[in-house]
């Protein structure tokens, strides 16, 4: 049997993560460290939502700075890894008849993505796509998607998740560090508990959860990377939290790994 690369959803937090290392940070390189290096990278963004799908298919991807009103240090920042052209062909093939557009040249690796593979992989030397969210389909057609994507897995390709299943801009509170509102801890934990339980239909019907979900998801955007990495587990492969906390009281930094090993 073929081993299967691990899959992986990161809570992105703040961009100022990629100039102000800490322990999120640390752990992320942690991470990086253990998981089996993978041939490419295929990264499902939270802030690439878009009407309909699209795949990045240049040879370059551009590092995108989509932020507004932070130091100039964070604009300068780069992450050229390079495309793979072959790899976004390969993802239309599996989610066909579902029409993806190639973009050989609008977009590229937002921060979303590059903000977390540069502790990842902080030699950008592994070929990264990204891969849409159709802001039009309900949840469940994304863990769809990412059932579909599942054989990837047994081709050396990382799919990479990169959100917060907790994320409430307008809670914020810039005092609560390391942090987590009632709401938030709630939902995290059910967040948890369901994955552990193999629960997708579940949290593809996360509002379901409540007025946690409520208030923790005001918009589905950063949640639903969640449901393409856990779209790839397969029947019996174990789940498992590499990272757990919380910050500015209102985003869940939990990363969640499908497969695979953690320590080391």
């Amino acid at each position: 049997m073929t081993a299967l690369h691990p899959a992986l959803f990161i809570g992105h937090g703040s961009p100022m993560m990629a100039i102000e290392p800490g322990p999120y940070t640390e752990s992320w390189a942690r991470i990086g460290r253990a998981l089996p290096r993978p041939r490419a990278i295929l990264a499902i963004s939270a802030h690439w939502y878009t009407r309909g799908t699209a795949v990045t298919a240049m040879e370059r991807p551009k590092t995108i700075h989509d932020f507004y009103g932070f130091p100039e240090a964070l604009y300068q920042q780069q992450y050229p890894a390079r495309g793979d052209p072959v790899l976004a062909q390969r993802v239309r093939g599996l989610l066909a008849p579902t029409p993806v557009m190639a973009d050989a040249q609008e977009w590229g690796l937002d921060h979303g993505t590059w903000a977390v593979l540069r502790y990842l992989y902080p030699e950008a030397d592994v070929p990264v796509v990204q891969l849409s969210i159709d802001g039009t389909l309900p949840a469940q057609a994304h863990l769809d998607i990412g059932r579909r994507l599942q054989p990837l897995r047994a081709e050396g390709v990382l799919v990479l998740g990169s959100g917060n299943v907790v994320h409430n801009l307008r809670a914020l509170d810039r005092a609560a560090h390391g942090k987590g509102d009632a709401r938030a801890v709630a939902f995290d934990a059910w967040v948890r508990q369901s994955a552990l339980a193999g629960d997708h239909a579940a949290l593809a019907d996360y509002p379901g959860a409540g007025d946690v979900a409520r208030w923790s998801v005001p918009t589905p955007d950063h949640y639903l990377p969640l449901l393409y990495v856990l779209g790839t587990q397969q029947a019996g492969e174990q789940v498992s939290f590499p990272v757990e906390g919380f910050d500015l009281g209102a985003l869940s930094m939990l990363a969640v790994q499908v497969g695979g090993d953690t320590t080391g």
